[in-house]
This record gives C-alpha cells, structure tokens and sequence, in this order.
C-alpha cells in the first residue's frame, strides 16, 4: 500500500516537470522511480533494474553530505561512472532524513517552478514515508543491539543478547561461529560522517546476503560485526574472501575519504553463545591490520602470532609506559628511525646477521655497526633471548601505538 502511494507521487511529479525521478533511502538504495523521460543514464537503468545503483555512485551522492542537507542541491555529474548531473532533495520529517528525491538534471534546465514542485513533493512523501521507516528502524535498533550485546565479553549482557535474538527467532543455530570485523580507519571529514555508517551497512548487508550461511550484523561505531554461524568451521580461505567482498564494498562507498581494514577470528565451536572469543580476536586483528604493511587490509587472528595478545590493548591504554625503558631510549636517541628499522628487521629474522643484511640492501659490516650501536643506547646484550624478546614485544608496542596515533 505505502509503495503504490509512493508511486503515485513519484509519477505524478516526473509528468509535471517531464524529468526522470526517483525516490532512495537514506543508503541510497532506490524505493521507487518513475517512467524514463529520455533523460536516463548508466546509474539510473542500473538502479531500476537491479534495485541497486551501485556503491561507487552510492559513494559519489554520500560524499556531497546529501545526508545533512535541508535544502535541495546538484549531485555533480561523473562520467567514469556514466553519471548525468541530479538534483538531489531530502525528505525529511522532525528532522528526520527518511530518505532522497532525486531528478536528472543534466544541464541545470530544471526551472524555479519545477524545483518548487520538488519541494512540494518531498513535503508530501515525508508523512508517507515516516511510518513505515520509523517501524523498520525501530526494528533494526533492536536487533543490531541483541547482536552487539551477544558478542560481548561479559557474560550477563550476552545472555540478554540471546534472549532477545531468541525471542525475535534471530538467535543463530548452528555448532561453529566466526565473526569478522570491518574497521574504519583515520579520521573522515565532518561531512562524511554519515558516509562511514552507509559505507559500512552497505558492505556488510552484501556480504551477509550469502544464503549458504546464517548471519547476523551490527555496527559499534567505526567498526561493522559480521557474525557467520555453520554446521561446520568455513574454511579460512573463504572467510578472506568475504572479507575482501566487505572491504570493496566499503572503500568504493567511502571513496578515498578514508580507509577501511577487516580482522577475522578463530571459528569457535558452541556455535553463537561463544562466538564473542572470535569477536574479540577479530576486533584485535583489525586493530593489527593497520600496522602490516604492503597486506590486503585482511588480516586473520591466527597471523599475529606474539603480536595476538598486545593486539587486545585498547587504543588508549597504549602509552609509552608500556615500552620497555631501552627501548624508550634508543628512540629518544634515534630521530631517523633508522637504527630503529634495523632492529626490527633484525629481530623478525630471528637475530641472523646475513638474512638482515640482505633485507636491508646493507654490508654486513654496517649492519654489525648499526647493532653494536643499539647494545651501547639500550644498554642490552642482543644475544641474549630474554632481552631479544623484550626489545621485539616493545616494538610490536610501539607499531600498534603508531597506527592508533598514540605514539
């Protein structure tokens, strides 16, 4: 019934201002739309006939802050993606944005009238609309916070999670569960804000569209939770490769606006009441990603070997009081970083003179230099095991410190 109505507004409109016109949700994705004018393109004919306009042309309209605006303004033309110029009007009701009124507009011809004509209709499909979104977010609030709360370490919120998955018949059955976590990194402008939780929706409701699997979602702030439950562990091989779908999905909508990582966890067997150990893996995986250098943004818990546990640090207790006080110094002492470089080389090639040198194009000579150099800053014998262990847990610190800009 809602959609007729819609419908009815939508064609009404595009026949008085003889304009294609289309009405989205807030991600963008289309509701309804009206005959073609002769006015169509690439991005128009895709979203009618697949329902999906696709993320980079979801990305491109977020990226003009179309989820703050008030006012009707142009989404500008793109022509890598055969993307004509719109105008773009927000529905909205108490503030509310329930959802976007576009036009072809492709040369800005759109007279005052017709754009008053749009305002006109964005002011009646604000009521319409208001009913039916409210419903369906209230909804997914609800679920989202069951699905949050299972995942949780504590015991008493998770058993209220599973309550309520329970009672709404969401609660996962299934012996194995896995969860993999998005995450956004960097800080996007102010005005893409809303973007970061549209791109990160629009990732994870692709990924949780496989039906071979049963799935559950939710995001916590830059971060979106993919719960996966099987009656037998996925193999690794195919949770990277959702991850890497997830992750695509992400960075088109965001555009370069920011980046995006994804840790997996362990598949856990109890199925949904103990995949929160797999999500507390996969959230330090993530947390671990941005520190790897040249990866696929895809990094699975079982990788970090000794970096897995300091991975669980939370951002901000990740101070220098948790460097080993030689390791402080020969940072104090070493603004270059490259005495720095050589130890890390050094220690992750397990304290071999020959494979160091080769991995930093250095003469064996030189190397030696440079490592005697950090025995007299650090104060430390390095062939000793205990100092070698102590000096590469300091490092791996200070990586994770770095990417969490704390160091």
């Amino acid at each position: 019934m809602l959609g007729s109505r819609l419908q009815d507004v939508v064609d009404e409109l595009a026949e008085r201002i003889g304009r294609s016109v289309a009405v989205n949700d807030p991600r963008v994705r289309i509701l309804c739309a009206s005959r073609h004018f002769g006015d169509e393109d690439r991005v128009r004919v895709r979203a009618v006939l697949q329902r999906d306009a696709g993320s980079a042309a979801a990305g491109h309209i977020l990226a003009q802050g179309v989820d703050r605006w008030t006012e009707p303004g142009v989404i500008p033309p793109r022509e890598d993606l055969g993307m004509r110029a719109r105008l773009c009007a927000p529905i909205r009701w108490r503030h509310q944005l329930l959802g976007l009124l576009v036009v072809i507009d492709p040369d800005g011809s759109l007279s005052p009238a017709g754009v008053h004509a749009v305002r006109e209709a964005t002011r009646t499909l604000a009521p319409l609309m208001y009913g039916d979104f409210t419903a369906r977010d209230t909804e997914r609030v609800a679920r989202e916070e069951a699905v949050r709360q299972l995942l949780s370490p504590s015991a008493t919120v998770r058993e209220a999670g599973r309550d309520a998955l329970a009672r709404g018949g969401r609660l996962p059955s299934a012996r194995w569960a896995g969860v993999t976590v998005a995450r956004v990194v960097g800080d996007p402008p102010a005005d893409r804000a809303g973007a970061v939780e549209v791109a990160l929706r629009t990732g994870l409701e692709r990924v949780a569209g496989d039906r071979a699997l049963r799935t559950e979602f939710c995001l916590d702030g830059p971060l979106g939770l993919l719960l996966t439950c099987s009656d037998r562990p996925v193999p690794q091989e195919r949770l990277r490769a959702r991850a890497a779908v997830l992750l695509e999905q992400v960075r088109s909508v965001l555009n370069g606006s920011a980046e995006c990582v994804a840790g997996i966890g362990e598949t856990v067997e109890g199925g949904a009441e103990q995949a929160w150990m797999s999500c507390e893996q996969a959230t330090g995986a993530a947390r671990a990603a941005t520190t790897r250098p040249g990866a696929d943004g895809v990094v699975h818990w079982a990788e970090l070997g000794a970096l897995a546990p300091l991975s669980l640090i939370p951002p901000d207790r990740l101070t220098p009081a948790l460097l080993p006080a030689p390791l402080r110094a020969l940072l104090a002492r070493d603004p270059s970083g490259r005495l720095v470089d050589t130890l890390t080389a050094y220690l992750d090639h397990g304290g071999s003179a020959p494979r160091t040198a080769h991995a930093l194009h250095l003469h064996r000579t030189s190397l030696y230099y440079r490592l005697q150099r950090i025995a007299e800053l650090t104060g430390l014998d390095l062939a000793d095991g205990d100092n070698r262990l102590t000096l590469h847990l300091g490092l791996r610190l200070h990586a994770l410190m770095r990417s969490a800009g704390r160091g």
